[in-house]
């Protein structure tokens, strides 16, 4: 008997069909029929053709949304099914019935090589007529494809075969095995092929290699390519791409220095050939991937914060990048504070006014001075120029004089009306305005901890600034050392001042039971790190199972990033039994976080970074008191959380932190000795009605 496999994704005529099944049925032949059609129209080939067997094949896969032709569409859709595979693995004669089939049948024959493969009804007749005077088919072997089809020599064959059959030689199954894997090094590594064929083929194995549920192994891909490569526009965009799908996992990259130096040179060869426009998009880019916040911001860990001198030599040594650094000046020096009216402030921010608040109250309430507000995000044509990055460095290149336009249209009304214009973050806002000259304005500019992990102290020509402020004096070390234009001659005048917040307002009585209670403040963030505060209340339980852990805050947004996602998870994992048993208290969002603390006996800072730590200083003036780690970014560096805090209040480990707990509490009264301590040195040395006359001497002068 021969058998006759039929396969369409379409329909075809019936009486065709049926006629064709008749004189197969004449010749010896059994016909079997699989389609991926309506099943309306299988019943009626079920009924009316006279196959011995049909099949409904599959019709629909998430798949076809990548744009594939629609060949490939088909047998991705039903490479899998068992009926197929099972009739295509005994068929003598593979039948394609219509264009769309084609591909399907090719890849079965590729499977079951003794089978002759064909388009249409007469062929399918010819070829069991031709079976038969050779005296029946042939004896079936392996159902898989052959070893030639991977082994043969890439250098040359691979640039003959069609984009089609780059796919058949990457399916799921191959590269869900190491052997997969393996076996695609060998044309990614190969001599003679183009720059971009490689591209190409290490575009199809990478794709293949994350369909198949092995994202690091695509690319691990990519990048061996790009190793390969000497066309620098290739090679930083396949770079680029890698980036782009490690950071959406929330990794850090393996290949991060190799896409950074890439992008950097590319920028530089653009820069040099007057295309400041591609330049500046490489540019950026570089900037994006090395200070990329899955590296620096969502982790327990950062090489900028490790050794920010080394971190950022690279992207010194770039010609584009000297140039967006190069000091502008201005033609005037900054006009002093008026002394026959109230000196115009202007305070600016985008989107982010949390630590403004009682800024903006002190300063409307002045009799010496007028303020104005601008929320950078609140204005469509504002945030459009603050957002577009590239654009800013390509004005520092001196190619977009129309952004520089923009910007001087939309900010010169804001710089004539103010004497100083406050910018809270040192972020995109400040970058955009100092693209362009503030005339005798003179600029102020707070950098919190956040800012000095990212690319835009970068960006700032820090020569149209007159005042850049600090939250603490650990965070201004590390943007000194990153930052060219902050150690030269035309530096800004650097202060550390606290951050505005009323504290006397915490000082309340604590609860009966507060002092067996740990407290942590805000976990909204991977740098808060709440897992090390689970280990010193681990620490403490084992001595005295009254210690109980009080998360207050809102959690860590998944959305944030995957990164974010990812600690979360873990961290939701390891709390909920602690949360069942009654261990671990979570608050959630609050806004009376002074009644929250009435019950807590002591304030941990577990994070691996901070500025400030508005809400350890808060836990302080309300008496809890402070168990401080050393903040891993920042340890042992000359400025530190044990610069920060008083001698005591920081220690090495979730041990060390244990033992000052019990210690501290190993009576009610040396307890409450300690937490009296603490909240006087909070209220005397943070509270705005301390701070306030810092503020008064950086904007007011002699006049404050």
């Amino acid at each position: 008997m021969i058998d006759v496999l039929f396969v369409s994704s379409k329909t075809f005529p019936m009486s065709a069909v049926a006629d064709t099944v008749r004189r197969l049925g004449d010749e010896g032949a059994r016909a079997v029929y699989g389609g991926s059609v309506s099943d309306s129209w299988m019943q009626e080939v079920t009924e009316g053709a006279g196959f011995a067997d049909t099949h409904q094949l599959p019709r629909k896969d998430g798949r076809a949304a990548v744009g594939l032709p629609r060949g490939e569409q088909v047998w991705l859709r039903c490479r899998s099914d068992s009926w197929l595979r099972s009739h295509a693995r005994k068929a003598d004669v593979l039948v394609a019935l219509d264009d769309g089939a084609v591909y399907t049948v090719w890849q079965l024959a590729q499977r079951n090589r003794t089978a002759k493969a064909v388009y249409g009804f007469a062929p399918a007749l010819n070829a069991v007529r031709d079976l038969v005077r050779q005296g029946g088919p042939k004896r079936h072997g392996a159902f898989m494809p052959p070893a030639s089809l991977a082994l043969r020599d890439f250098g040359r064959a691979l640039k003959r075969l069609p984009e089609s059959t780059e796919r058949v030689l990457t399916p799921r199954p191959l590269m869900r095995r190491n052997i997969g894997g393996k076996l695609w090094r060998i044309p990614l590594r190969a001599p003679g092929l183009s720059d971009k064929f490689r591209a190409r083929i290490a575009r199809r194995v990478a794709e293949s290699m994350y369909w198949a549920g092995k994202p690091s192994g695509g690319a691990y891909a990519l990048g061996l390519a790009a190793s390969k490569m000497s066309d620098l526009p290739v090679k930083a965009k396949l770079l680029d791409d890698v980036m782009r799908q490690e950071f959406k996992r929330g990794v850090t990259p393996q290949h991060t220095n190799q896409a950074v130096r890439a992008l950097l040179d590319l920028a530089d060869q653009q820069y040099a050939a007057g295309r400041l426009e591609e330049a500046a998009v490489n540019l950026n880019r570089a900037l994006v991937v090395g200070f990329h916040r899955v590296t620096h911001i969502d982790q327990l860990s950062s090489p900028l914060a490790a050794d920010p001198r080394k971190f950022v030599k690279r992207f010194h040594r770039s010609t584009a990048l000297q140039a967006v650094q190069a000091p502008q000046g201005r033609q005037r020096p900054a006009a002093p504070a008026p002394v026959d009216r109230p000196l115009r402030l202007l305070v600016t921010t985008s989107a982010n006014d949390n630590f403004l608040h009682h800024i903006l109250d002190r300063y409307r309430a002045h009799p010496g001075v007028e303020v104005r507000y601008l929320d950078l995000a609140a204005q469509n044509s504002l945030k459009r120029i603050t957002g577009s990055d590239w654009r800013i460095v390509q004005t520092k290149l001196g190619g977009d004089d129309e952004y520089a336009e923009a910007v001087e249209a939309l900010m010169r009304p804001h710089l004539d009306w103010a004497d100083t214009v406050f910018v809270d973050w040192c972020a995109g806002p400040v970058a955009m305005l100092s693209t362009i000259d503030p005339g005798d304005t003179r600029i102020v500019v707070r950098l919190h901890s956040y800012e000095a992990l990212t690319r835009w102290p970068q960006m700032v020509d820090f020569s149209r600034v007159d005042d850049l402020v600090f939250v603490a004096e650990h965070v201004q070390d590390l943007t000194v050392a990153q930052t060219p234009q902050l150690r030269g001659a035309h530096a800004p005048r650097m202060h550390v001042l606290h951050n505005a917040m009323k504290l006397s307002g915490f000082a309340r009585e604590k609860t009966p039971d507060a002092r067996f209670n740990i407290g942590l403040v805000g976990v909204s963030q991977v740098a808060k790190d709440p897992l090390w505060a689970v280990e010193v209340l681990r620490e403490l339980r084992a001595q005295d199972d009254r210690y109980r852990l009080v998360l207050v805050g809102g959690d860590m947004d998944r959305r944030a990033s995957r990164a974010t996602k990812k600690y979360r998870d873990r961290m939701e994992k390891e709390l909920a039994p602690l949360v069942a048993s009654g261990e671990v208290v979570r608050t959630g969002p609050t806004d009376d976080v002074e009644g929250e603390l009435t019950g807590i006996g002591f304030i941990l800072s577990s994070s691996v970074r901070e500025g400030s730590h508005n809400g350890l200083m808060e836990g302080a003036a309300s008496g809890a008191v402070p168990v401080v780690r050393d903040w891993p970014f920042y340890a042992g560096k000359p400025h530190s959380a044990r610069t920060l805090y008083p001698e005591g209040w920081v220690v090495d480990s979730p041990a060390a932190a244990a033992r000052r707990v019990l210690q501290v509490n190993a009576t009610e009264e040396s307890w409450q000795q300690d937490a009296k301590l603490a909240s006087e040195h909070a209220l005397s040395t943070w509270d705005w009605a301390v701070v306030h006359t810092d503020f008064d001497r950086l904007f007011l002068g002699d006049r404050a």
